[in-house]
């Protein structure tokens, strides 16, 4: 069964001088129930354009956009969104802050508290239930918006670029922990992400989007053994031969966008 669609999906914008900007531009995109999706392609192409479009934060100019093969008309409850910079509530506690979701949805405190208390364990932060955000660390916060999100149990969960700002050893622990806690419940994810290793590692496919304005340029099935540990499948070398041919589809795009806002002509 398909979970998201988006059919010759284009988005314009308002420009300061009356005009319009492009971001999409009949995007053609299917994904399935289940299956994590990777989105790459460079700046400015117009991936966080379609995951608000897929959100019901932003409504197309053109196309359709369906989830679960009904048209997105605004911000659906079964859907989840991890933003890049983590939606946690200061003044709250990791616990209150994790069963925000079910209390807002009308289950009783206590229930609630005690389901943010399982999520919480899944994620590794038992004993920190009373800390606030400011008193965890990057890769701790993290974990608290993805037990914030995963809790509501969505269909549908969408991603963009949620492990940029930590270093290194930590993006890749996180997204070896993102996996397991995908497979637990198994939505269809939209994963945006600028690092192309990262896509990989993560997906069943990955999408290659043009430079802007955003188009389809290429998929790839990635046919990586399950489970995945994030750290070890980058030295498998089918993940090798995979980025290497990926990389073609990308380069031109990248090299494109980049001549486009440096005014240089790409070699």
């Amino acid at each position: 069964m398909t979970a998201i669609e988006l059919r010759g999906v284009t988005k314009r914008f308002p420009t300061a001088d009356g005009g319009t900007y492009t971001a999409l531009k009949d995007l053609d995109l299917t994904v399935a129930d289940g299956e994590f999706c990777a989105v790459v392609g460079p700046t400015g192409c117009g991936k966080s354009t379609t995951l608000t479009l897929v959100a019901g934060l932003e409504q197309p100019s053109a196309g359709e956009v369906l989830v679960e093969d009904k048209p997105v008309t605004g911000i659906d409850p079964t859907t989840g969104f991890v933003f890049q910079q983590d939606a946690v509530f200061p003044w709250k506690t990791v616990l209150d802050n994790v069963s925000a979701g079910p209390l807002f949805r009308g289950t009783r405190k206590a229930d609630a508290r005690l389901l943010a208390r399982d999520w919480l364990r899944r994620v590794g932060l038992t004993g920190f239930e009373d800390r606030y955000p400011h008193q965890l660390s990057g890769g701790m916060r993290k974990r608290v918006a993805l037990a914030q999100t995963l809790i509501n149990q969505p269909k549908v969960l969408l991603m963009d670029e949620p492990f940029s700002a930590l270093d290194v050893q930590t993006r890749s622990i996180m997204s070896t922990e993102l996996l397991s806690l995908w497979d637990q419940t198994r939505p269809a994810v939209v994963f945006v992400t600028h690092d192309l290793e990262e896509a990989i590692a993560l997906a069943d496919k990955v999408v290659v989007l043009t430079a802007g304005p955003g188009t389809v340029k290429a998929e790839f099935a990635i046919d990586l053994p399950r489970p995945r540990v994030v750290q070890e499948i980058r030295f498998d070398p089918r993940f090798v031969k995979l980025y290497e041919h990926i990389w073609e589809a990308l380069r031109s795009e990248v090299e494109q966008a980049y001549a486009r806002s440096t005014g240089v002509v790409a070699a």
